[in-house]
């Protein structure tokens, strides 16, 4: 019941930013999900084409926030920018739905299957980093400090991403174990339209929440037109170029952190336009140099975002060659165990600030429990744990002569482990990359975030295809990866992820010694 009590120790816009953000999820894996079986079923793909597809996507998806972000914290604004991008994420999705009408596998269908997919994952890149930070722009800077010396409660902002996390989980669980029941037993058409009209739902339901959002952090409302990009780009242009005599006697400098020279003459409304118009121009270099210091521990959690790929790729292979009966007549299907991670998370989040951090405070004697460096690395080390526990069970089962004899169910640890190592390093990045940015970048700080899983999706399948190449025997036959499970070694595959994921700890711990991250 604390954990409940500290839910509603978040203002009503947190909350309701947090149901949005689950019902995004809910969207998203709803059609992302079992899309696989889509392309295989109805577009006619193969299954290398389809995975090949499926995997370009979503780690596209991961990667617009990158680009997206700057533009937000630099030129846009992120209220506006959610109601834009849910109107082009909700355009994907209706397209996404037209396919599923048409029913036919043409040149033509599968050119409006990629171009629906693509403005999806526009409308993500767009949406999912400026609702994050709109959200926790909710979140009053008076709201963090305690109120006694003896106060113990957990900070406002790892609250929220605490729960922000919870929220999305929750959509996922809703989204994995509801729409593909929908779209396989009902039909591809509603399975799409279902995800279609939650999200024009959760675009009302944002809308109705206007004024009761703070707006005091989303700045540049003003700076959107072309003429005042074009006065951005005029002031940056013109350090470079020197100022004749006459104009620089009309220049009063003013010694103010980067504020820009003002006019003598100017009234101060117009000075302090041309003001934000040069900090405009200066934004994106800010933004540059932002990520150029974060990248050493971005870089570290690389190999995480890795690890995360498994569950829906060998972690699946490695199940189907396992005892998946209950009963005579039903198997489980190995994709269904994905959702014991997210069932972990949604059970266990709760108990993180009830057990876990008043645990922490008696054994490190502080009143805070933990960093967020140290949850980070928490998580990371759980992470390699399940992988030692993956490969262990693998070896175990290549044991056995025939395949089937190994029970499924000694997969669910290591399941249950990426759960609890998500609570500790996918939080803990969240608030991470959000704290460590100026409040001017916030929306970059969350696309950093996304773009770890974005380059890890990409980093994975890179991996693959050495181990793949590197382990193939001559003539091209017998590899770790190998279709028959008698011959595939998946357990050397997992070693190998657990001793790459080692080293990215150690660097990463020590990295932290260093990094200096604002609180």
């Amino acid at each position: 019941m604390a954990g409940v009590k500290r839910f509603r120790a978040l203002n009503k816009p947190c909350v309701l930013l947090i149901v949005i953000a689950g019902i995004e999820r809910f969207v998203f894996k709803g059609v992302g999900s079992n899309l696989v079986i889509y392309l295989t079923e109805v577009m006619q793909m193969t299954s290398s084409s389809a995975a090949q597809t499926v995997n370009g996507w979503t780690g596209f998806t991961s990667m617009v926030p990158l680009l997206v972000a700057p533009l937000v914290d630099s030129y846009w604004n992120r209220y506006s920018t959610i109601l834009a991008s849910s109107c082009i994420y909700l355009i994907g999705l209706l397209a996404l739905t037209s396919t599923a009408l048409n029913k036919t596998n043409s040149s033509s269908s599968s050119l409006s299957l990629y171009i629906s997919l693509y403005l999806i994952s526009l409308g993500i890149g767009g949406y999912n980093p400026s609702l994050q930070a709109f959200g926790a722009d909710q979140i009053d800077t008076e709201d963090e400090l305690p109120t006694t010396k003896t106060d113990t409660s957990p900070d406002k902002k790892s609250m929220f991403f605490q729960w922000w996390y919870f929220g999305i989980c929750s959509g996922s669980l809703l989204g994995v174990s509801i729409m593909p029941n929908i779209q396989d037993s009902v039909g591809w058409c509603l399975g799409f339209a279902v995800p279609a009209m939650a999200m024009a739902v959760s675009m009302i339901v944002f809308s109705c929440g206007s004024r009761f959002y703070s707006y005091d952090n989303d700045r540049n409302n003003d700076v959107k037109s072309v003429e005042k990009v074009v006065q951005a780009v005029k002031s940056c242009v013109s350090k470079f170029i020197p100022l004749k005599n006459e104009e620089k006697a009309n220049i009063v400098e003013l010694e103010l952190e980067d504020k820009p020279l003002c006019i003598k003459g100017e009234t101060e409304t117009e000075c302090l336009a041309d003001q934000k118009s040069t900090n405009n121009s200066n934004h994106l270099v800010k933004i540059l140099k932002v990520v150029i210091e974060l990248l050493p521990i971005w870089t570290t959690l690389l190999m995480f975002a890795v690890i995360f790929q498994q569950p829906a790729t060998f972690f699946i292979k490695q199940g189907m060659s396992m005892k998946r009966n209950i009963g005579h007549t039903y198997k489980i299907p190995p994709a269904t165990l994905q959702s014991a991670i997210t069932i972990s998370i949604v059970l266990l989040m709760p108990f993180y600030d009830t057990i876990f951090i008043p645990f922490t405070r008696l054994i490190l004697r502080n009143e805070n429990g933990i960093t967020t460096m140290q949850r980070i690395a928490i998580g990371m080390f759980l992470s390699v744990i399940a992988m030692i526990f993956a490969a262990t069970v693998e070896m175990k089962r290549l044991q056995y002569s025939e395949l089937e004899t190994l029970s499924i169910f000694w997969l669910l640890p290591q399941y249950v482990l990426l759960g609890i190592s998500d609570i500790f390093t996918v939080v803990g990045m969240q608030e991470f990359f959000y704290s460590a940015v100026p409040e001017g970048m916030r929306t970059m700080g969350i696309a950093l975030y996304t773009s770890v899983f974005g380059v890890g999706s990409f980093l994975s399948a890179f991996l693959v295809f050495l181990v793949e190449y590197f382990t193939t025997s001559e003539g091209g036959k017998g590899n770790w990866f190998a279709d028959d499970m008698r011959e595939a070694r998946l357990d050397n595959y997992y070693w190998l992820l657990a001793a790459t994921s080692t080293l990215s700890l150690v660097v990463f711990v020590v990295l932290c010694t260093f990094q200096k991250t604002r609180q």
